[in-house]
């Protein structure tokens, strides 16, 4: 069974397959979430290198990841081949993301989510972001939102904009817009070093501890998102959780620790999108990391 979506040529099969059976969201809802959404979502996606993450049965089944490119896809759909460092294939074709018509397709193969590398495929691998993980080893999103807070307020330090996001999972992403001069190497390399700093500030609260056993209760730091292929979850992106949950453009003033991140969900979020976008001067706040490496050396 299959229908024709609107505005795009993409056969989506099984529409009415149930992909979160407690709450009753099937397949087509997610497909027409995205269509709809896509004017919000297509900025961080588009001439963007995407990992798929394929969960074609929805909560009931097994994901797995893709990088490579699908024969499937449409004819035409954007690839960019970047070179492995190892494993089998010398090469992969990742899918570059922007159309509404490769939207679609990714999400009729099971792609719930959206997974982004930090560099567009035109400068890649030059990112025009700095992404922080901040990721409550207790589960607590609360306690995600005080380490966002602490991070912000680091941040500031380094006369650096930063914006805020729910995961859509417990914990927290933080952005920093920036022009495109650093490479992927040097971008984790700054975002290693403010978390490391971070972490040592406040040790009983944070960590950057690559074992989950020494972790403890501990908000995990992650800085390891700017990898050069290393993606994240895009904001706008629904994610494979309870409740359906989206990855939500947050005001710093809404990062408190009562907010319930699931409360932003497949079922509600048009009123969501009603009100004004708190990430509107993203990309319009790119700066130079230059100055920021120089004042870390002082703080």
């Amino acid at each position: 069974m299959g229908k024709q979506t609107k505005n795009e040529l993409v056969k989506v099969t099984h529409p009415e397959k149930i992909y979160w059976p407690a709450d009753g969201y099937t397949k087509g809802e997610l497909v027409e979430f995205y269509r709809k959404l896509f004017p919000l979502l297509r900025p961080y996606v588009e001439d963007r290198i995407l990992t798929m993450e394929r969960c074609p049965e929805g909560m009931n089944g097994q994901c797995f990841y893709q990088k490579e490119k699908p024969e499937s896809l449409p004819v035409g759909t954007p690839t960019k081949r970047v070179m492995n460092a190892s494993g089998p294939r010398k090469s992969t074709n990742y899918v570059v993301g922007g159309r509404l018509e490769t939207q679609i397709a990714l999400t009729n193969l099971g792609c719930i989510s959206v997974h982004i590398c930090a560099s567009r495929a035109k400068h890649f691998p030059k990112p025009d972001w700095v992404c922080f993980d901040l990721d409550p080893q207790s589960g607590k999103f609360a306690e995600a939102a005080n380490a966002g807070l602490l991070l912000k307020s680091l941040l500031d330090d380094l006369q650096l904009r930063s914006f805020a996001k729910t995961s859509g999972s417990r914990g927290l992403h933080v952005f920093v817009p920036i022009r495109v001069e650093p490479t992927a190497d040097e971008v984790l390399h700054f975002a290693g070093t403010v978390v490391a700093k971070l972490a040592e500030r406040y040790p009983k609260q944070l960590t950057v501890e690559h074992s989950i056993a020494a972790r403890g209760k501990r908000v995990y730091l992650d800085a390891f998102r700017n990898g050069a292929v290393q993606t994240v979850v895009s904001p706008y992106s629904v994610r494979r959780k309870a409740k359906a949950p989206i990855s939500t453009p947050l005001d710093w003033s809404e990062v408190k620790a009562t907010l319930d991140p699931a409360s932003f969900n497949l079922g509600n979020f048009t009123e969501r999108m009603k009100r004004r976008d708190p990430w509107k001067e993203f990309f319009s706040s790119r700066q130079s990391l230059r100055g920021a490496i120089e004042r870390l050396q002082r703080v």
